[in-house]
């Protein structure tokens, strides 16, 4: 617009001048227009379509700068060597004088390099518009348009097409091309509708941001960055960074660093300390003094917890895993051994090969080793079965006093084969609001495990324990052989550990991580105490009410 404007203005007066000197000393003003329009014509183009990349370069702009300095230089000195024009006179046969240019080589190098621009500007923006959205294709030809009104007067003036002889109207077409251009601003209301766009969309997104120039004063900005900092006021564009966040000293030295990058911040915001990733991104690197920079806050505490929540989730992959394989390896090898064996047996009986009193010789063994297999059976069916997606536990309100009298009933004949007293003190109205069926095996793992670590004429005493007004807390505590301190806390650390009762009986390793794993289902715990060579105590908090 400026280089178009001192090509108009001057070339008015021009018009307006009645003698030589004074014509071709407006001619001299109208060169700085002439010369410097066509660049900036191009260089416009070139950032409307997004490559204005190659004019910062210095080596670029030293290049499309020789020829408008030139001309200037020769238009300037033409009375000295008649490059430019060849011949300057007036001429007097119109209505006003007006001068008579004849063109010389530098006026046709010239005219040449305003064209090159000038198409090449125009086939860019052709290109750009075509990609464009079909939204904005009236806008585009409007723009097409008022592109080609200058080349129109330009080459008919050029082909002598002119309404006077000499009259070159390439100025009043870039003049006629801007007015178009701002009444199609103003049809359009880009200037009411763009910035008002522009700052719905920045108010939906939830990610904080914040634009500075150089000299670290706010620009531009969104709800979400006054959210976030804490702000109490809502106009801050043109203040300082450092004077509307003073509580916000690690923002502060973040952006004194001036280099791009992602850094993590605490800020302290109206709902408590945030955890933010700070986006740093400085629009020219190379030049840290003369750049503006874009900061973006994003919130990643849901992320921290979804990226903690996913190491849990692996862990507990990871030793449920663990577990698979532990229980296969027991499948394998221990559930296989008994069963072969009582095979073996059998067949041999069959055969005729053992005598009926040796094989009543061996029952105590095989009895062993097929009450061994059941309850490894049972634990593995009951686990497994828990672990199934869409699995219900049945949580209801039951007698635990009958549970607990059914299960010592059930163990009474393997107690007394090695001679274990086994006391209960368990009140009348004893309930629980639990999973029946589960408290069941966490109840027979545990006596079953009093009753094969004790030795002959051990006592296990099961009773009740002062708890809390939720839960009900059930102690069986025996006078066996009991664990290490060190055993105790791999017991409960997740590992599977089998050990052998007192007269060899095998353990699986399972019971009480199933015993474990079913408390915690049903909302209770479950609690150890052992001393080695004094016994073990284990306590069972178990819900009694519907948690409100």
């Amino acid at each position: 617009m400026l280089s178009n404007s001192i090509w108009s203005v001057a070339y008015g007066f021009e018009l307006a001048s009645s003698n030589a000197d004074q014509m071709k000393f407006f001619v001299n003003i109208e060169y700085l227009g002439i010369t410097t329009l066509p660049v900036i014509w191009f260089l416009y183009c070139m950032e409307l379509v997004e490559k204005d990349q190659w004019f910062k370069k210095t080596s670029n702009k030293l290049l499309i700068s020789v020829i408008p300095v030139l001309t200037l230089l020769l238009v300037w000195t033409n009375d000295f060597h008649h490059i430019h024009y060849e011949q300057i006179s007036i001429d007097r046969s119109g209505d006003f004088p007006m001068l008579a240019l004849v063109p010389g080589p530098s006026f046709r190098i010239f005219t040449l390099f305003f064209y090159c621009l000038l198409l090449i500007g125009s086939y860019l923006l052709i290109v750009k518009f075509r990609k464009s959205d079909a939204a904005y294709r009236k806008q585009n030809y409007i723009v097409m348009i008022a592109a080609f009104i200058p080349w129109a007067a330009n080459i008919s003036y050029m082909a002598g097409l002119r309404p006077l002889t000499h009259l070159d109207l390439t100025p009043y077409a870039f003049l006629l091309s801007s007015i178009l251009l701002f009444i199609w601003i103003y049809n359009m209301k880009l200037f009411d509708i763009l910035p008002v766009a522009r700052k719905k969309i920045l108010d939906l997104m939830q990610d904080g941001f914040v634009v500075l120039d150089q000299q670290k004063r706010i620009i531009d900005y969104n709800a979400a960055f006054i959210y976030y900092t804490g702000i109490k006021t809502q106009k801050i564009a043109g203040k300082k960074l450092e004077e509307v966040l003073k509580d916000q000293p690690l923002l502060l030295a973040l952006v004194s660093q001036h280099y791009s990058g992602k850094h993590p911040l605490f800020i302290n915001t109206v709902t408590g300390t945030t955890e933010m990733e700070a986006d740093v991104r400085i629009l020219e690197e190379h030049r840290p003094d003369h750049s503006a920079m874009i900061i973006k806050l994003q919130d990643i505490t849901e992320l921290r917890k979804e990226a903690v929540k996913s190491q849990q989730q692996t862990e507990e992959l990871k030793t449920l895993n663990a577990l698979k394989d532990r229980i296969f390896s027991i499948m394998a090898h221990d559930l296989r051994g008994p069963l072969l064996n009582l095979s073996e047996v059998l067949k041999m009986v069959n055969d005729n090969t053992i005598s009926i009193e040796e094989f009543k010789m061996l029952s105590p063994t095989l009895n062993k080793d097929i009450a061994y297999t059941a309850d490894l059976l049972e634990n593995i069916l009951h686990w497994s079965r828990s672990q199934l997606n869409g699995y219900g536990i049945n949580i209801e309100v039951f007698d635990l006093k009958k549970l607990i009298n059914d299960e010592v009933t059930y163990h009474l004949p393997s107690a007394n084969s090695k001679k274990i007293t086994v006391i209960q003190d368990i009140p009348d109205d004893t309930t629980a609001y639990a999973d029946m069926l589960m408290m069941q095996i966490v109840l027979r793992n545990l006596i079953t495990n009093a009753i094969k670590f004790c030795k002959e004429t051990c006592l296990i005493e099961i009773f009740i324990q002062e708890g809390t007004e939720d839960f009900v807390s059930i102690c069986l505590r025996d006078n066996g052989v009991g664990m290490s301190a060190e055993t105790a806390k791999r017991l409960f650390s997740g590992e599977n550990i089998s050990s052998r009762g007192t007269q060899n009986e095998k353990g699986t390793g399972l019971g009480l991580m199933v015993c474990r794993d079913f408390m915690e289902r049903n909302g209770g715990t479950i609690a150890m105490e052992s001393k080695l060579g004094l016994g073990t105590s284990f306590c069972l908090n178990i819900p009694i009410a519907e948690k409100k």
